[in-house]
């Protein structure tokens, strides 16, 4: 059995190597425009995808306190995608129209229910049809089977994780919003604008190169080391608005072969939601 992809596939590996067994699964978004992911997935999606909702699957509920995209129930996940196919062996690829802003969600969310058998496809859906390969518009049956969680619950902090360790050497915070949401300008997503204290920045689009590819491993591990300064990764928590483009730097870290890091997935939507949380704004 050839080796699993864990971080990224390239559209030749994938054309080359999938088999029916493969699942691949179609994430694209638009945080203005929910219905848009599912309508572009009708009008053509890579043969054999399924579709997942940002929204719908990867998300639980909201309760206001919880931030924009909390964290789905893990069995809930865990049936859905066994609904769909997606057993203890099975190779997952997930791809998007967005450098993988959304496809890293699921890579993290099935990493966290301890699946490690899932890779980005890298450069999405426009590096598939860019090679000339086809779409299809019509939806695949899966065979159902059964998936069983084994949740990772070191891959993930939670507010109060965060909160104690505010000032800590034990913990760098990476906020991987556009550099204007970080310093607290032009915030239209969330009722407060600017960051947690300690946070530093690293715009996840600084992760891809200018065809919407993930940067080579040597240059993710150059530019990530210098941000943690030769740190160790697992000090390393991610954040963002809702626990979504956090996902693209923990991937980045991975292909970097800087793994270990957690995810802080209530980021600063929930971060922000309790006025005792303290903020600050700039650079």
């Amino acid at each position: 059995m050839p080796a699993p992809f864990t971080s990224l596939v390239s559209v030749h590996e994938l054309a080359a190597q999938a088999t029916p067994a493969w699942r691949i699964f179609d994430c694209r978004f638009n945080l203005a425009d929910p219905p848009a992911g599912r309508q572009a997935y009708a009008a053509g999606h890579l043969p054999g995808a399924f579709f997942l909702d940002l929204n719908e699957d990867l998300s639980g509920p909201l309760s206001g306190l919880n931030g924009r995209h909390p964290l789905p129930d893990p069995q809930l996940l865990a049936d859905k995608l066994g609904s769909l196919g997606v057993g203890p062996e099975t190779q997952v690829v997930a791809y998007d129209d967005a450098g993988g802003m959304f496809a890293s969600r699921l890579w993290w969310l099935l990493r966290w229910l301890g699946h490690t058998r899932v890779a980005v496809l890298n450069g999405g859906i426009q590096a598939w049809t860019g090679s000339g390969r086809p779409l299809a518009t019509e939806r695949p049956e899966a065979i159902a089977t059964r998936f069983t969680p084994k949740l990772q619950k070191c891959m993930r902090a939670d507010a109060d994780y965060v909160h104690s360790h505010l000032g800590s050497p034990d913990m760098l915070l990476i906020d991987a919003r556009a550099p204007d949401r970080f310093r607290g300008e032009n915030e239209t997503l969330d009722p407060v604008g600017g960051h947690i204290p300690g946070a530093i920045n690293r715009f996840f689009r600084d992760n891809l190169d200018a065809n919407g590819c993930f940067k080579q491993a040597a240059c993710l591990q150059e530019e990530f080391g210098k941000l943690i300064k030769g740190g160790d990764a697992h000090a390393v928590v991610h954040q963002c608005g809702s626990g979504v483009t956090a996902c693209h730097n923990l991937l980045a870290m991975e292909v970097a072969g800087l793994s270990g890091a957690k995810l802080y997935a209530g980021s600063w939507s929930e971060w922000c939601s309790d006025p005792a949380r303290p903020i600050t704004t700039g650079p």
